[in-house]
């Protein structure tokens, strides 16, 4: 037991203890049981197992809060190294001095509850299928190669795209999950950026998980200003900054 730090129990607890906040929502998946904490306003959970592009746990509230419940996960062995939580935006040097950290990387997810502005060239955001996985691989490897959503992810719920003819030059995958929906691994062709395809794409991918999602998301890197000026532009205002955090 986490000393002075309160149990909750399974995935409906965590959501009330963190106002329903689309980041916890999205974190947890519908069936998710997870261990969950509460201590000091910080809410923590950590998940029964990890998938390979899965942090362990995460933790919403104040940062000093939140760095003292991880604190709290290590000592007690409730979490080892070489595993990775997402945390509150937090100093860099912090999270290496106190956890040993092999790697921080800082990002926002931003969320959206309202379709986009209409785009040129939304309307031919399509669908695609399993015929299309080799030109996804084609088109990511080429031009986005440090993606972690690939066609053979089986955490991949669904892909769509933007054809010039038979040619994809835009692709983005939905890793909707809980019950928020989600974009991943936006992707323009090289030879084709600058010509408003990533604002077709994302709003076009965005009104679609909008008819199944009263919410959905994304994440971005937070040295990426080109993307969060795209994003907050097409409506992605709501923000949390966050910090994941590898564990030595």
């Amino acid at each position: 037991m986490i000393d002075t730090a309160r149990e909750l129990a399974g995935r409906a607890a965590v959501l009330a203890a963190t106002d329903h906040h689309p980041f916890v929502r999205h974190a947890l998946r519908l069936a998710d049981e997870p261990r969950a904490w509460i201590r000091d306003g910080a809410v923590g959970w950590l998940l029964p197992t990890a998938e390979n592009d899965r942090a362990a746990g995460g933790v919403v509230g104040a940062v000093d809060a939140a760095v003292e419940l991880v604190a709290a996960l290590v000592a007690d062995g409730a979490i080892g190294p070489g595993r990775y939580l997402q945390l509150p935006r937090a100093d860099r040097s912090l999270l290496v001095d106190r956890f040993a950290a092999t790697r921080v990387d800082e990002w926002d997810f931003l969320w959206t509850t309202a379709a986009p502005s209409r785009q040129p060239g939304q309307e031919r955001v399509v669908r695609l299928g399993p015929a299309d996985h080799p030109a996804l691989a084609a088109l990511i490897d080429d031009a986005f190669p440090t993606s972690s959503s690939r066609p053979a992810d089986p955490t991949v719920a669904d892909w769509y795209g933007i054809r010039d003819g038979d040619r994809l030059v835009a692709c983005g995958a939905d890793r909707s999950r809980g019950d928020i929906g989600f974009l991943a691994g936006l992707t323009v062709a090289r030879d084709r950026r600058g010509r408003g395809l990533g604002a077709a794409l994302t709003a076009g991918m965005t009104r679609a998980l909008l008819a199944r999602y009263d919410h959905v998301a994304l994440g971005v890197y937070a040295d990426n200003l080109a993307a969060l000026r795209l994003y907050r532009r097409l409506g992605f205002t709501g923000t949390l900054r966050r910090s994941s955090v590898w564990l030595g």
